[in-house]
């Protein structure tokens, strides 16, 4: 089995719980391939039992079985510019704070690698969202797993952002930004604003304005085989739209064309793990005497 990491940094009391994730893996004789940057940062921190390889973009990952990915949610994120399209699944462990999609934690580590090896999980298929424009180009991947944001630039004034589903005019949203979101992206930025839990497979799009002035408005579920029309101005030339982590400056009165995307990135669900056993553990569901 080849086994791919990516991270970025971590503090050093997580040391420990890296080093005791290469070792599972080392035991196995699994076949280890470590981002570059990573691969670098882990120099002194961790001890190898024996050689591995390294990889610097999607092109070195073939033949991968899993990418484990070492951090919070944001660094999870960043691995589908690196799996896209493959199917290469993508196991999360928890070195951030709150942790939807890197949810296996410190504690669970040994079991996880265990049975990851053993092949004792499920694929949790996870939509995503394409962005386009015929004004401008977003990169040669412009996908996000959670969310598109428009923002409100250098400036305090609102934004005027006009929607449409289809051919079918929804709202234009004076807001200081607006979200669209898949149902993994439900529980980031767009429940911040407000914006409802979706279940994972619910194949569709959360519309969650960001502080609207008409109180009125609220986030909207719509079907994720429409194509949804974004175009906003204000009283600045241009606004921030941001794709996941990736930043870019749009031009005010850009179309933005938001769709699904046909392929999907696949999470490792672990035997025992569930959607609701995580939200009711991260949000602390429950806690309570009556429970």
């Amino acid at each position: 089995m080849t086994i791919a990491f990516y991270g970025l940094r971590f503090e050093a009391d997580f040391n420990p719980v890296v080093q005791a994730i290469f070792d599972g893996l080392q035991k196995r004789n699994t076949d280890l391939i470590i981002y570059e940057d990573f691969a670098e940062f882990l120099k002194g921190r961790i001890e190898f039992q024996s050689d591995y390889g390294t990889f610097k973009d999607h092109t070195d990952l073939k033949g991968v079985d899993c990418l484990i990915s070492i951090g919070g949610d944001g660094t999870l994120l960043s691995t589908i510019h690196f799996v896209r399209d493959s199917e290469i699944p993508v196991l999360g462990v928890n070195a951030g704070r709150l942790g939807f999609l890197s949810h296996v934690s410190a504690d669970q580590v040994a079991e996880a690698i265990e049975d990851l090896l053993d092949r004792k999980y499920s694929i949790d298929k996870r939509s995503l969202i394409k962005v386009s424009s015929s004004q401008q180009d977003f990169g040669e991947f412009p996908f996000a797993l959670n969310e598109v944001t428009i923002h409100k630039k250098d400036t305090s004034s609102m934004v005027r952002i006009h929607t449409h589903l289809d051919d079918t005019y929804i709202n234009t949203y004076w807001a200081d930004g607006l979200i669209v979101c898949t149902p993994t992206g439900s529980t980031a930025y767009s429940l911040s604003c407000n914006g409802p839990i979706v279940m994972p497979g619910s194949e569709n799009f959360t519309i969650t304005p960001i502080a609207p002035h008409n109180l009125n408005v609220r986030p909207l579920v719509v079907p994720n085989k429409h194509k949804l029309t974004l175009r906003a101005e204000g009283r600045e030339p241009n606004f921030l739209m941001s794709v996941d982590s990736v930043s870019h400056s749009v031009d005010a009165n850009t179309e933005i064309i938001i769709e699904n995307a046909e392929f999907t990135l696949n999470l490792v669900n672990l035997e025992g793990r569930s959607f609701f056993n995580t939200i009711r553990n991260k949000l602390m569901w429950g806690i309570d005497r009556r429970n």
